[in-house]
């Protein structure tokens, strides 16, 4: 995968799983913990992006998780 994704990509991705669940950032896989996701604040122009901020730290990454994202762990 790129290492830029789209908010076309994203929503697509997000269309395959349940509505329902949760949904968190997976962000560093030497510091493998679960955040919250915050605000969603959007930057127009010619150079413009989305970005979704990170809020707050529940707990380590589930090993299940860690292994389908290919990260070992620590």
């Amino acid at each position: 995968m790129s290492s830029k994704i789209t908010v076309r990509q994203l929503i697509r991705q997000l269309q395959t799983v349940d509505p329902d669940l949760p949904a968190y950032l997976a962000i560093n896989p030497d510091w493998p913990h679960v955040h919250y996701v915050g605000r969603v604040v959007e930057v127009p122009g010619a150079n413009g992006a989305v970005y979704l901020a990170e809020n707050g730290q529940e707990g380590v990454l589930p090993p299940a998780v860690r292994n389908q994202l290919d990260w070992t762990d620590v």
